[in-house]
């Protein structure tokens, strides 16, 4: 009988152990890849997605409650993946082990059509609850979906920044509409709390304060989020964001970082929330040898891409050199002619080129994809930003600055003029500059058509760092085909930027 009893109560105790037992959550975050797929991509800087594939399934071997969620901005960026339109990168995020991820801005660059066509290709979903078709008021995608594991349900639902009305080109969104990320929050926050345990936000939203909608406005207008996995503002976050209890993480852009946040559950309760970022070095700890399957389908992309590459796209009524030191220290063709692109597809008072992003010569006669590509080979978007004349003249000043030391960040204009004296100062040489045929106005706002690796602050521009962003459009090299077949080579003589004074020109 005391066998007995003492029986039970070992079994009781048991249960009661399993009941109280914490369970670990896991789930892995990657946003903003922008096509960045190798671990030689943005200067070796990229970790590479058969590198974080690897880590991400040695993990959830070991811990079968293991989610990889990425925030979007996917599909777009370099040429090998933009070539094919996206298609070439779903044979690797289908095999990478992704579990679902939500539709950035320029995952729309080829057209709302395109990236449904690349979700039905998918084996995981793409989540968004904010995206209706216009014609018949429609989710697009699929809104949300709960995953469950052992004692867990986890709720994960998907948002897509309204800014993708603007942060791509328009003409890619005429056929959608994108609903208020808030109130769409609380809608989803209704019907999926009393069924899970962990709820998980998706979503492409950013924290830049330029914005409208930020992750932080939907933690701080909500209750009942645990997990904001965000992007579009490419933003680091090595601990994450905490806003009531709503834990918001982001990691940075193009695969620098893979996230992690690790949330702990006992009794359908969280009792622990915690995030960090693991580097190139971390992921190899985990798993030092890349997924070969990865590698294998990225062999296979990269030969399809070279068959895409030749060919024709436009062309050239001559030769323009991209010379290194031509396009680092003076005015250029070819990049009067980028400029002028830019200005034009933007619509914007002005236009402006780095001559350390001119890196091959456009050639005479028919113009290839592989000579655009070539041209402007590290996927850099085309934006649009409002910007002050004494900001215009700051930037003049940085892009003279080193002169006659060569410097990528050497600028070519278009929409405007501009006068320099190499012999004063660093920050004094800029003398007349004109916008539009007239004298600038250092209160006034104009337009600006620049790289999105300007707004980044690249090259040392920090002024054009906190620029309002007022449209995106797409890569250089379509819009330099599009305005070859269009608009040609008129007027890219040099002539617009006068230096006043000559001094003595280093060797190299």
């Amino acid at each position: 009988m005391v066998k007995k009893f003492f029986g039970v109560l070992m079994a009781l105790m048991i249960f009661n152990v399993s009941i109280c037992a914490a369970a670990e959550l896991i789930i892995f975050h990657t946003n903003d890849m922008h096509s960045r797929i190798q671990d030689t991509d943005d200067n070796r800087q990229s970790i590479g997605l058969a590198e974080i594939a690897a880590a991400v399934k040695t993990v959830k071997a070991k811990n079968p409650a293991t989610l990889w969620l990425d925030a979007g901005d996917t599909f777009h960026g370099m040429p090998m993946i933009t070539i094919s339109k996206g298609e070439n990168l779903v044979p690797m995020l289908n095999s990478a082990g992704i579990d679902a991820m939500t539709a950035g801005n320029h995952d729309f660059n080829y057209g709302s059509e395109q990236l449904e066509n690349l979700a039905k290709q998918l084996t995981f979903p793409i989540l968004d609850a904010n995206v209706i078709r216009r014609e018949n008021g429609k989710l697009v995608f699929k809104p949300y979906k709960i995953f469950k594991f052992k004692g867990i349900k986890v709720g994960v639902f998907g948002l897509s920044t309204p800014e993708t009305a603007f942060k791509t080109n328009p003409k890619n969104v005429t056929e959608v509409a994108f609903f208020n990320p808030v109130e769409v929050s609380k809608e989803m926050i209704k019907k999926l709390r009393p069924k899970c345990d962990v709820l998980i936000a998706l979503m492409h939203m950013g924290v830049d304060a330029s914005s409208e909608f930020t992750s932080e406005r939907i933690a701080r207008e909500t209750d009942g989020i645990d997990l904001i996995v965000d992007g579009h503002s490419h933003t680091a976050l090595p601990e994450g964001i905490r806003i009531k209890d709503t834990l918001i993480v982001q990691a940075g852009c193009y695969e620098h970082f893979l996230g992690r946040a690790t949330i702990e559950v006992e009794n359908h309760k969280i009792i622990s929330k915690k995030a960090q970022l693991l580097d190139a070095e971390e992921i190899k700890a985990i798993c030092p040898t890349p997924d070969k399957q990865i590698l294998d389908e990225l062999k296979i992309a990269n030969d399809n891409a070279e068959k895409l590459l030749n060919e024709v796209v436009a062309h050239s009524d001559k030769e323009l050199s991209s010379e290194r030191l031509l396009v680092r220290r003076n005015e250029s063709e070819l990049g009067n002619l980028a400029a002028d692109a830019m200005r034009w597809a933007a619509r914007s008072d002005i236009g402006i080129i780095n001559g350390g992003g001119l890196r091959a010569d456009l050639p005479k006669g028919d113009v290839t994809k592989r000579n655009t590509m070539a041209i402007f080979p590290f996927g850099n978007t085309l934006r649009v930003a409002e910007i002050k004349g004494s900001t215009i003249r700051e930037m003049l000043e940085h892009s003279v600055e080193y002169y006659p030391a060569s410097f990528g960040g050497f600028l070519d204009v278009s929409g405007m003029t501009f006068s320099y004296d190499p012999s004063r100062p660093a920050k004094q040489r800029v003398e007349k500059i004109s916008v539009g045929g007239q004298p600038l106005d250092k209160n006034k706002t104009y337009t600006i058509a620049l790289v999105d690796f300007q707004t980044l602050g690249g090259d040392g521009y920090t002024m054009l760092k906190d620029l309002k962003i007022v449209g995106e459009l797409g890569t250089c090299d379509e819009i330099l085909a599009d305005y070859l077949n269009k608009v040609g080579m008129k007027n890219i003589s040099v002539g617009r930027i006068t230096r006043l004074k000559e001094v003595p020109i280093p060797d190299k």
